[in-house]
């Protein structure tokens, strides 16, 4: 066959053989007059469809003047209109309606015409449409409602119309959410403002805690949460969670909190100039120990830091949180992860930087007043923290890498930290080092002054830093060739 110029008569040997996909393919390939007996002869077929999918307008008024049923669907059930409205052209639009189209036609997915107008947020393809009857109570099949499109799109006209036509402002889709949450999370202020004149319920949170206001927070969209907490929220209540995920804000989660742990640090700042607490800790910790694992997450497997939005580092809000009174030697609550991990409880922000080795935050506590002494419920000291105490596998899944662990070990050093001190369970610098791998920081420890018959002494899992190095620590045997290496040197450096 000739693609490049095909016949009229073997177009009729596709249809023959019922190859009518190829017949759509060419239909809409060549912009050619075909012959009425040809479109017809596509039988159903929508070439009206294909055509305006393709957006090739100049073969629409020859199409409708040969009679093609307007409403005929594609495969997938998308007829002529749904492109037209899709493609944002309003006078496609009117010219299919004017012709018969359906304006209440719907896909085999159940999206409605109108869906897609509120969809582009197009309010006069939305009044057309309305206009002609088409059903502004329609849903999709997840329970979303029109409502619920045209307020997350952010188009303020959509929105007006559908509750002009009395659509239900607090319907649920099957996650529960309602369209203000939509609007708050996209951070359409304007539609907020319509929602809540409409009634919109912005209180009533969701199982999971989540009210308007707090997926605005997730999201930064400072002004949509000004917005409502004008509606007089309180800015220090926390999140009523009745049901927890492995993804769940923890209970007691404040805005101030969640704003933070998502990193709006400009927001942060805001809801502080509002009365929200600074020490604020029904979390279990202050907003200064969440800087720790927000600004240093573990590597590895673990999350990235929040992309955040705003102009404010994380460094000036700390100030921020100072300035307003913030403890900066704030004690951790009660937070044991068991006998093989850092023990937080009672462990100040500072402690948790050196288990990062966060350097410019940590200098910039020491700056701002933190005790760089204070332990945790353990009795580990922040240098503890910093040679590994409470990791138990390698450096590459702990939040701090070896080069930055040494530099905290020599801050510490350098002002008066025991480089020979043991916590409760029997953990000395030299066996966070072996457990991390990181022989460059086990030659360090021996250099400032490190006790082999303090730190050569059994953990509370009966082990040694040599047994440690050679693989005998919980979970997988792991053993570091170059970490045994590492501390056989200093133990024979020592017997000479």
């Amino acid at each position: 066959m000739n693609y490049s110029n095909p016949s009229i008569s073997e177009i009729f040997m596709f249809i023959r053989s019922q190859r009518l996909l190829a017949i759509l393919s060419l239909l809409t390939t060549f912009a050619l007059d075909f012959p009425t007996e040809v479109v017809f002869a596509v039988e159903g077929k929508s070439v009206l469809a294909i055509a305006v999918q393709n957006k090739q307008w100049d073969r629409l008024d020859g199409l409708i003047e040969q009679k093609i049923d307007v409403n005929v669907a594609q495969v997938d059930g998308m007829t002529a209109l749904h492109w037209a409205v899709l493609h944002d052209n309003g006078g496609v639009v009117k010219k299919l309606i004017d012709s018969g189209a359906d304006v209440n036609a719907q896909n085999r997915y159940g999206v409605s015409v109108l869906y897609l107008a509120c969809l582009n947020g197009n309010g006069r393809i939305v009044e057309q449409l309305l206009q002609k009857g088409a059903d502004a109570h329609h849903e999709l099949t997840g329970g979303e409602t029109l409502l619920m499109t045209a307020a997350r799109t952010g188009k303020v006209t959509p929105v007006k119309r559908l509750l002009d036509k009395d659509v239900k402002v607090n319907e649920k889709d099957r996650k529960g959410q309602t369209a203000i949450m939509w609007a708050a999370a996209a951070g359409n202020k304007e539609v907020v403002e319509l929602l809540i004149e409409a009634g919109a319920d912005y209180r009533t949170p969701l199982k999971s805690g989540f009210t308007p206001l707090f997926f605005a927070i997730r999201e930064g969209r400072t002004n949509v949460v000004l917005r409502l907490l004008e509606e007089g929220l309180d800015v220090n209540q926390p999140m009523q969670i009745e049901r927890q995920s492995g993804k769940s804000p923890r209970n007691g989660m404040t805005p101030l909190m969640l704003a933070i742990e998502n990193g709006h640090f400009e927001l942060a700042a805001k809801l502080l100039e509002l009365g929200a607490d600074p020490n604020e800790k029904r979390t279990g910790y202050t907003p200064l120990h969440a800087l720790t694992w927000v600004r240093k997450p573990v590597r590895g497997d673990g999350d990235p830091s929040p992309i955040g939005s705003g102009e404010m580092g994380s460094l000036d809000f700390v100030r921020e949180l100072i300035k307003r009174g913030a403890d900066v030697n704030a004690r951790h609550g009660k937070h044991s992860a068991g006998n093989q991990r850092l023990n937080k409880t009672d462990a100040t922000a500072f402690l948790l930087a050196c288990e990062t080795g966060d350097l410019p935050y940590l200098k910039l506590l020491l700056e701002l007043d933190a005790d760089p002494s204070l332990k945790n419920k353990d009795n580990t000291t922040p240098l503890l923290a910093a040679a590994g105490v409470g990791i138990l596998s390698n450096g590459d899944e702990s939040a701090g890498t070896e080069e930055e662990a040494i530099a905290t070990v020599e801050l510490l050093l350098k002002r008066g930290a025991d480089v020979n001190a043991v916590d409760d369970r029997g953990h000395s610098g030299m066996h966070g080092a072996a457990y991390k791998s990181w022989t460059k920081l086990v030659q360090l420890l021996a250099d400032h002054g490190a006790d082999i018959e303090i730190w050569n002494q059994k953990n509370h899992f009966k082990r040694t830093p040599l047994e440690i190095a050679q693989g005998h620590r919980p979970g997988n045997f792991r053993p570091s060739a170059e970490t045994i290496a590492a501390i056989e040197r200093v133990m024979q450096a020592v017997a000479e």
